[in-house]
């Protein structure tokens, strides 16, 4: 019998979650068993061990049709738990009082095997910084809400958006130091619980858009047409923006059980970072421009599953750096798992359109970006440079497959050369060839479109497209591909509906 390949866990002191890549065969369903004992069944390709004792070492084992694997864990000894509403703390959970400097004082204080723990109530607070070797548990009906004025998130700090280092806003919740020449400084931190974190949104954004237009007016005067370049006037006033979770230069992230609501752009961007894992959460941002789920950046070994969204922008868009400065910095994003995950409003799963530091080793699974704005969109401009290449996608409904090139937010030095889409398969993939628009309205479209660069050498290349079916049963209608710059297309197994 085979092995079960590339597994992987974390624990809680009453949980064990393990997820794997899908294997090439078909694996059925597999089963669950804890020292022997049969304990679930699951057609997904992670599971959570739950009910477990602090402290104690499992034996585990996953089987399949085809394959099994065994594993040993240790659960997490039981954590202290540090309540912010105790003393010398004392927050107020009552949506009016201010509690950022209990709450920073309360994570200050929280160590390796120690968890600050928010109970249910609605925490009002600024910018936040977590450290290394910490926990942050938030009940049930927990709320950490972040103010729509841009003064609680000071000062700025060290960032990247949009493929541009600068500084930003802080985020509500920011793990670790920006610095692309080094390695990782924060490590070991977790994000669990029931509960919300949430941000200022819509306001909190017009307001620092508001505040960095006045600081910035005759730099924008001075711009003139160059404006142009950019996706809207807001752009570079934007970008400034905070995130509702940062992460840069950490290692052994995960983020597990909660609610993200509301960042005033993306809401989760990890930076230079490796290891971040997402599982079980919920994105709401359905209202924010660039209100993006979850933006791996120049970062690797990152893994999102089990997750739904209702963004205002894409539910994941994976990155690394922009023209000029991305090409120099050179920090591919690798290695990078989606899977079991759902979109429920928004724009779907998107490689780009910043990818000059290049993009490798995507793996796309079990996912349905069916109701979505671009399903799975692979995109850049012809100044970026870089690469995306090794993209694969099983077993996924999407509303549309796109690899473009796109005209917005087109400002920075173009690179010496276009980039090079290539090396992508497409298995057993549903596609709907019509869009859920931003008005919640089925819109029709091209299914497939394959469009590489205009430059010998940086064609659409070595793309398949295996046992996929096109088409909607809500309604009939006449299906498109449009195939241009391309070089080795193959076309397997097409059905369309």
């Amino acid at each position: 019998m085979k092995e079960l390949q590339e597994i992987r866990s974390f624990v809680t002191e009453e949980s064990i979650t393990v997820f794997w890549r899908k294997p090439d065969y078909e694996a059925g369903v597999y089963e669950f068993l804890i020292n022997d004992s049969p304990v679930g069944t699951s057609e997904m390709t992670h599971f959570t061990y739950e009910g477990l004792e602090p402290g104690t070492e499992y034996r585990l084992e996953i089987r399949c049709m085809e394959a099994k694997a065994e594993l040993v864990c240790t659960t997490k000894t039981a954590v202290k738990k540090i309540d912010v509403t105790q003393e010398p703390y004392c927050a107020v959970g009552d949506g009016r009082t201010m509690n950022t400097l209990a709450l920073q004082k309360a994570i200050a204080d929280c160590n390796a095997g120690e968890t600050v723990y928010i109970p249910e109530g609605v925490f009002l607070t600024g910018a936040l910084r977590l450290h290394s070797d910490m926990e942050l548990y938030l009940e049930d009906g927990a709320v950490l809400q972040g103010t729509d004025k841009p003064e609680d998130y000071l000062p700025r700090i060290p960032s990247r958006f949009e493929g541009i280092e600068q500084e930003c806003y802080s985020s509500l919740l920011n793990m670790g130091e920006l610095n692309h020449e080094d390695g990782y400084n924060c490590c070991n931190v977790m994000i669990r619980g029931k509960g919300t974190i949430a941000s200022g949104g819509r306001r909190l954004a017009e307001n620092v858009i508001a505040s960095e237009k006045e600081r910035l007016k005759d730099y924008l005067t001075s711009l003139g047409d160059k404006i142009l370049e950019c996706e809207k006037p807001e752009t570079i006033p934007g970008r400034v923006r905070p995130r509702l979770v940062n992460v840069s230069n950490s290692r052994n992230v995960v983020m597990t059980g909660v609610t993200f609501r509301d960042g005033a752009c993306w809401n989760i961007h990890m930076i230079y970072s490796d290891n971040v894992v997402t599982e079980n959460c919920t994105f709401y941002s359905t209202d924010v421009w660039n209100g993006d789920g979850w933006d791996p950046d120049s970062s690797t070994n990152c893994a999102i599953f089990g997750c739904m969204f209702y963004t205002g922008d894409d539910s994941v868009s994976i990155k690394s750096g922009k023209n000029p400065e991305g090409n120099l910095v050179a920090r591919p994003t690798e290695h990078i798992w989606v899977f079991d995950c759902k979109c429920a409003f928004g724009h779907g799963i998107t490689i780009g359109s910043e990818m000059s530091g290049g993009i490798n080793d995507v793996d796309i699974w079990d996912c349905d970006m069916g109701k979505s704005m671009c399903g799975i969109e692979i995109k850049a401009t012809k100044k970026r440079g870089g690469y995306v290449r090794n993209i694969r996608v099983r077993d996924c409904t999407a509303a549309r497959v796109l690899f473009h090139s796109v005209g917005y937010n087109d400002d920075g030095i173009g690179a010496e050369k276009p980039p090079v889409f290539e090396n992508c398969s497409f298995e057993r993939v549903r596609i709907l060839g019509e869009y859920f628009g931003h008005e919640s309205e089925w819109v029709e479209c091209e299914a497939l479109e394959l469009i590489g660069f205009d430059e010998p050498g940086h064609e659409l290349k070595n793309i398949m497209l295996r046992d996929v079916t096109i088409g909607s049963k809500r309604k009939s209608h006449r299906q498109t591909i449009s195939l241009q710059y391309c070089e080795n297309i193959t076309l397997e197994h097409i059905k369309c509906l």
